[in-house]
């Protein structure tokens, strides 16, 4: 029977970072992966026949990933700023945020709300989050803390961040429904919520995505989102972890003193196993009860074209599709598409973001594609439950109609700037929480494998511990699914093997 001294299942991205760091350690380290490639969601795609574009297929922007884990791995990654924060069409006009909000930016809340307060409020909330990540942020690589101690630290913003519902706080701060709708998307990305919920699953989700890195920027990584799994796959090798693709994992047993993971006809026997995989995976593979932990609610489009069309607002495309460009998505039409899909029904009005990352990074077009340019479009409240029994069906009209609402801020309709591929057929595709389920295991197709959790302890028992620790002392999770999980991020791998070595040294 084989051994290891550490055995993780799953090979994406957290997965590789456990792995190289306890591999540096000196332990014995073996990565196991479905697929026949590593990286998981945090992959480069090729999708359309004959064409020479290497898109961010699923995962596409970095915020999380802390650059202490880019030092401590060695890793050689480029993470550059968009050139605007974003663009709200609206009406004949739209609200431009530049990635430093100045004179410019004033002039389009003035334009937009017809006075400065809108524009106040803004500086003074994101002055308020500005803070708050750079205080939070460096927690996110250390034991947890008490509820207690994270309030302390998070000083006058936490009430409005961590207590109250998001709504409640956009509600009385903004009094212009666009720019609530601006702020809140940050809230739901990825989750199925309404930003009034009392359960603050909006708050969780918020508060991940203004504080990475202590900066809360969103950043492209060039190469696209392949460049960062090809990077930790070197470390990962050069570290001496074993790494086997095109394996499916069928079984793990973890005992506190020992464990197995058994795969294609091999059983390795291993100090430590650790799951890259979601909690409920792991649970299936345990053999234990499944327990859903929440289903994915997001509609991903990946586009090339061979130009950027004509906003009707004047507004340059380059700078429109330069950063996050909101499509439908005010404050009270977040809260109605939430509303209808929460009840069965496909929303009326479909919110979604979009951003060009060739604008930032030409380098993942060929040679021949130097006029073009990509398109990602993300689409919310779109859950699980209203793809079943109609994937294929729902997607396709889903594409339509997005495509058809975008067309109505457009001089050129979106269809007219769509690249060709060499079969002739538009260079677009769309994947479902169903097909990303399929594809990458994730799931319900829930890109955090399950709800967001708050990054600090909530029970006195896992004050100190980090987060990634299960029923059994030798087990541990170490993807999206731990407590500080979610995104590109590499906190669950980073976590999972500090919480393995202080075991590994008291044992």
């Amino acid at each position: 029977m084989d051994s290891s001294d550490v055995v993780v299942v799953g090979g994406g991205h957290n997965a590789l970072v456990a792995a190289t760091y306890l591999a540096k350690a000196g332990l014995s380290t073996l990565v196991v992966e479905r697929l026949d490639h590593v990286g998981g969601a945090a992959v480069s795609a090729s999708p359309f026949a004959g064409v020479p574009a290497r898109l961010s297929r699923f995962s596409y922007l970095v915020s999380l990933l802390p650059d202490r884990i880019v030092a401590d791995l060695g890793l050689r990654v480029e993470l550059r700023s968009r050139a605007a924060s974003s663009y709200t069409p609206w009406g004949e006009g739209g609200l431009l945020v530049e990635r430093d909000p100045g004179p410019a930016t004033e002039a389009s809340f003035r334009a937009l709300t017809g006075s400065d307060e809108a524009w106040r409020a803004w500086r003074r909330w994101y002055a308020s989050l500005d803070t708050l990540a750079g205080v939070l942020a460096p927690t996110m690589l250390e034991p947890l803390l008490s509820r207690a101690e994270f309030a302390r630290l998070a000083g006058p913003a936490w009430t409005p961040v961590f207590e109250r519902p998001l709504g409640a706080t956009l509600e009385e701060l903004f009094p212009d429904d666009v720019v609530r709708g601006v702020v809140a998307t940050d809230g739901l990305i990825g989750t199925h919520t309404s930003l009034k919920s009392p359960d603050l699953a909006a708050n969780r989700c918020f508060l991940y995505h203004v504080i990475g890195n202590g900066t809360g920027e969103w950043r492209v990584p060039v190469g696209g989102m392949g460049a960062v799994t090809a990077e930790l796959l070197r470390v990962a090798s050069e570290a001496g972890v074993e790494i086997v693709t095109g394996a499916e994992v069928t079984r793990v047993s973890a005992d506190g003193e020992s464990g197995a993971v058994v795969f294609g006809g091999r059983e390795v026997r291993a100090r430590y196993v650790l799951a890259g995989v979601g909690p409920a995976v792991l649970d299936s593979l345990r053999g234990k009860e499944v327990v859903s932990r929440g289903e994915g609610c997001q509609l991903k489009v990946n586009m090339l074209l061979t130009r950027l069309p004509r906003l009707r607002s004047g507004v340059p495309a380059e700078v429109a599709f330069a950063g996050t460009f909101h499509l439908d998505e005010s404050y009270d039409q977040l809260e109605r598409a939430y509303a209808e899909s929460a009840a069965g029904e496909v929303p009326t009005v479909l919110p979604g973001e979009m951003y060009c990352h060739s604008l930032t990074d030409p380098s993942i077009l060929g040679p021949s594609l130097a006029s073009h340019h990509t398109l990602t479009l993300f689409g919310l409240h779109l859950p699980a439950a209203l793809f079943e029994g109609r994937n294929d069906t729902l997607r396709d009209s889903l594409v339509e109609r997005y495509l058809a609402g975008l067309n109505r801020y457009l001089v050129d309709p979106i269809e007219s700037c769509l690249a060709v591929d060499a079969d002739g057929a538009p260079c677009i595709e769309a994947r479902t929480p169903l097909d990303l389920e399929a594809e990458l295991g994730m799931p319900r197709g829930n890109i955090f494998h399950g709800d967001l959790s708050w990054p600090f302890a909530e029970t006195d028992a896992e004050v100190g511990a980090w987060g990634v620790e299960t029923d059994v002392p030798n087990l541990f999770v170490c993807g999206a699914g731990a407590r500080r999980g979610g995104g590109v991020s590499g906190l669950g791998g980073h976590n999972a093997a500090m919480a393995v070595l202080a075991y590994h040294r008291a044992r």
